[in-house]
């Protein structure tokens, strides 16, 4: 169900006062994408798991856009603007949503963009997208610092305490999804 974890990146942090983690921290945050969201499921773990599609274009990509996206994230880390940030890639929003509400235990409420496909909002690995939390009272701050780097972005929801829910409708607690997380590779090895 879940992808396979990977290798990071190694770098040189030069003042751990803005290491800014994955994790969710406090209920209440607000969650945005920061990145154009795409009509693209093309790659993904979604198209292959569930559609037993091996082979499709890869997912969309634009360089400019990325130096961008990263510039931006730099700058809201730098000036302690977001709580949280965690790029979007195997698995999709849905999947790295739950990676942060994992590792901070809590939960969240999004709603999607009527104007994109569910399945791609949801699991598609389209490049240059990352989701971050930010308080209240920061977001004049973090909203004038994404439109002068011109990114794309979305407000799509907050964090709560454990329950999730997407459009309003339930999908369940934090607890049973990582469960199933933590366990899934010895529910492989038993069958």
């Amino acid at each position: 169900v879940f992808p396979t974890p990977t290798i990071g990146m190694i770098g040189m942090v030069e003042d751990k006062e803005i290491v800014t983690t994955l994790n969710f921290k406090n209920s209440g945050d607000r969650i945005y994408v920061i990145g154009e969201m795409k009509n693209d499921i093309s790659s993904s773990e979604y198209l292959v798991k569930y559609h037993n599609v091996n082979n499709s274009p890869a997912p969309y990509f634009d360089l400019e856009t990325e130096v961008k996206v990263q510039n931006a994230l730099k700058e809201l880390i730098y000036e302690q603007v977001i709580v949280s940030a965690h790029d979007i890639s195997e698995g999709g929003l849905y999947i790295t949503l739950l990676e942060s509400a994992m590792a901070g235990g809590k939960g969240f409420e999004i709603e999607t963009d009527s104007d994109i496909r569910k399945d791609a909002f949801l699991f598609g690995e389209a490049q240059s997208r990352a989701v971050v939390t930010v308080k209240e009272k920061k977001e004049d701050q973090f909203l004038d610092i994404l439109a002068k780097h011109d990114v794309d972005f979305s407000n799509i929801g907050i964090d709560t305490s454990s329950l999730i829910f997407i459009d309003k409708e339930r999908w369940g607690n934090l607890g049973e999804w990582k469960d199933i997380y933590d366990n899934a590779l010895s529910g492989l090895l038993e069958d």
